[in-house]
């Protein structure tokens, strides 16, 4: 049995205490439900056998299964369920890839998937002391982004910063400064142009008094971005402006079987996920999408269109690199309407995010095959392959 994609919807994309700072993650994650349901009237909410919900952080108000929470504020029937699953950034892919699989094995007929963070509300956290009454101080721990509470059995290279793992990257393959400038600046235009071509119209709900992703800034340049301080090595290549932002936001997916009701967007062709060492997470979209093209029985060459979420301009152009010399025809088939580093980038739903770009690509150009990647903290990535089903393009 097949799974598809049916509809894709998500709020717009907040800046760390922006628009959105005073909106709770359960609400995104509702506005986001109500949002991709609304899509498919036809679509009785009692026939949901499961929503699966990511969120990377729920260390706050998106405790207690924030998915379950979205379900009830989002006015659905009590007796749909819902589960929310854990895989850092790659949350709410990994919720679309359960959603899907699923599916095809029958266990459902219609799952939402989705994911949702809010950065800003993430809380500050005091480790539990083992016995009563500590005599030292205590720290609060940010709960926004990265390792926390680290196991001192870690290996140290293994929970160096994010910032830190790819520097290492840019050492690696030798990625230059310009070229991330220039890749940074590629993505915020192509964001802008897209907005203003109408193409995120149809997929992005308004949340409260904002309309569009807050963080796109339009006219960038590799020479504008070449006079910002490096934010994680003296003489080091990743600033603010050539990697991803922290943001609030929440994205959903509508997937089912076959004939449905409404037309699909495109069929959920091949799953992919790979591991490495965890400071090399950057590069784990390589591999996790070369699986998932395996699975689909595609090859690059065939591939139209690619949504890679930038966590990084260094880790996006090595994956990239990687796929060119696999057989990808053209960089530009990459985030061709702008990625993460404009857009920005809540944990919890930029998995979510770039399969409903993705879906809506396809639809756009007419070609039939395309990739949805994500590289996720501690040394992981997953990849879905979508087929545009209502072409003829071999």
């Amino acid at each position: 049995m097949d799974s598809y994609l049916y509809a894709a919807a998500r709020t717009p994309f907040g800046r760390f205490g922006g628009a959105l700072a005073e909106h709770r993650p359960d609400d995104l994650a509702a506005t986001a439900l109500r949002a991709v349901l609304a899509k498919a009237p036809g679509v009785d909410p009692e026939r949901i056998a499961d929503v699966v919900w990511g969120c990377a952080n729920q260390a706050g108000e998106d405790n207690r299964n924030v998915g379950r929470m979205a379900v009830l504020l989002a006015g659905l029937p009590v007796s749909v369920p819902a589960t929310t699953v854990n895989r850092l950034c790659g949350s709410s892919m990994d919720a679309a890839m359960a959603a899907a699989r699923m599916v095809e094995t029958g266990d459902a007929e219609v799952v939402v998937a989705g994911g949702v963070e809010s950065m800003t509300r993430a809380p500050w956290v005091l480790p539990k002391p083992s016995r009563a009454f500590p005599a030292g101080n205590v720290t609060a721990v940010s709960t926004a982004l990265g390792w926390r509470l680290v196991n001192e059995r870690m290996p140290e290279e293994w929970t160096a910063s994010l910032g830190e793992c790819n520097e290492r990257l840019a050492e690696e393959f030798g990625v230059s400064r310009e070229r991330q400038d220039g890749f940074a600046a590629r993505s915020h235009n192509a964001a802008h142009a897209a907005w203003e071509a109408g193409f995120h119209d149809d997929l992005v709900v308004p949340v409260g008094g904002l309309t569009r992703d807050e963080g796109i800034r339009p006219g960038s340049s590799a020479e504008k971005l070449a006079a910002l301080k490096p934010s994680f090595r003296a003489g080091g290549t990743i600033t603010a402006g050539n990697a991803s932002p922290l943001n609030d936001g929440a994205a959903a997916l509508l997937i089912g079987g076959a004939g449905l009701g409404p037309d699909p967007l495109a069929r959920i062709a091949g799953r992919g996920a790979f591991a490495l060492a965890p400071q090399r997470f950057g590069y784990a979209p390589v591999e996790a999408a070369n699986r998932a093209l395996a699975r689909a029985g595609v090859t690059w060459d065939r591939v139209g269109a690619v949504e890679l979420n930038e966590a990084f301009a260094v880790q996006s152009l090595v994956c990239v690199d990687a796929w060119l010399e696999a057989g990808l025809a053209d960089a530009e088939l990459v985030n061709a309407k702008g990625g993460a580093i404009a857009i920005g980038h809540p944990l919890g739903a930029s998995g979510a995010r770039v399969i409903g770009t993705l879906a809506h690509r396809l639809r756009e150009s007419g070609e039939r095959w395309g990739v949805a990647a994500i590289c996720i903290g501690v040394g992981q990535g997953l990849a879905v392959v979508l087929e545009n089903t209502s072409t003829g393009k071999a």
